[in-house]
């Protein structure tokens, strides 16, 4: 779920950088930045801690995203946010941002589940069917879900496409009933 603080910095994030493709960028860093904090009880403590001071906390995400390889804009937004005291709020802000590439770029997100992981010739094809069935370009975001026994289930906005042998099986027991 996206918080309302989080649209007006994925704004200032598109409207500095100048392009999608320079947000994908972008996001994908902040998106590192964002898995290590959320592995760490004390980075996150850390972040909603009033009482620790912003230059502790900055010299700390500066650290850190010179470990992680971070560009210097990564670690500006870093900052801003630090500042702010809504690094803890990040995963909002990367989504906020993803919402706002996949505008710009005419492109819809896609949830699936897969039975088995996908190689990439299975990924590609998926992508393609998904795409004829959107209509527009798609983002794919694939989790294994072993229970559907075999198959996937796909999630574009309200839109559900179950090809699972699970849901298969359900439709066969509806049918029966």
């Amino acid at each position: 779920m996206i918080r309302r603080f989080a649209r007006p910095y994925a704004r200032a994030i598109m409207d500095v950088v100048g392009s999608a493709e320079k947000a994908g960028v972008l996001r994908i860093e902040l998106t590192r930045f964002d898995e290590m904090r959320k592995s760490s009880t004390e980075l996150q403590e850390l972040y909603a801690n009033p009482g620790i001071e912003y230059a502790q906390k900055a010299k700390i995400t500066q650290t850190i995203a010179r470990r992680l390889g971070l560009s210097e804009l990564t670690v500006k937004v870093l900052d801003v946010l630090t500042r702010n005291h809504r690094v803890n709020g990040l995963s909002s802000v990367i989504e906020a941002l993803a919402e706002m590439i996949r505008a710009a770029t005419d492109t819809v997100a896609a949830d699936v589940r897969s039975a088995k992981s996908l190689n990439d010739q299975e990924t590609a094809d998926l992508r393609r069917t998904l795409e004829k069935k959107a209509g527009r370009k798609v983002e794919l975001t694939i989790k294994t879900d072993p229970e559907l026994i075999g198959g996937f289930v796909a999630k574009i906005g309200s839109e559900v496409y179950d090809a699972s042998v699970a849901g298969k099986i359900e439709k066969f027991r509806e049918s029966l009933g």
